[in-house]
């Protein structure tokens, strides 16, 4: 019996822990889901594809998987607040390892 208030249900864990915990409705599910300090990622079933792309657009956190979906590994990984907003893989992931560099007058000559 996990409550929004138990540390299991606020701190990032990794591992292969699940906790389930029950909501009034929609919009009492997205607020348990981001009341935390973290946001690395986060999972959800719902009835239609529709709803869960829906509740998927209201949840801060960096990766959201939809109806058990496995991660793309093209697709961006990173969190929101305390989980940290730099990414990995993908696009966002190389921009960490590329350099801009503006050249004045490049036209000029």
């Amino acid at each position: 019996d996990v409550t929004p208030d138990m540390t299991i249900a606020r701190e990032e864990i990794f591992g292969p822990v699940l906790t389930i915990i029950g909501a009034k409705d929609e919009a009492d599910a997205v607020k348990i889901a981001n009341d935390t300090p973290y946001g690395l990622a986060g999972y959800v079933s719902a009835d239609t594809v529709e709803s869960a792309r829906r509740v998927a657009r209201q949840i801060r956190a960096g990766n959201v998987n939809l109806q058990g979906v496995p991660n793309d590994r093209t697709a961006p990984f990173g969190g929101y607040k305390q989980s940290g907003n730099g990414r990995e893989w993908g696009k966002y992931g190389l921009e960490d390892f590329l350099e801009v560099k503006a050249v004045a007058g490049f036209n000029a000559a």
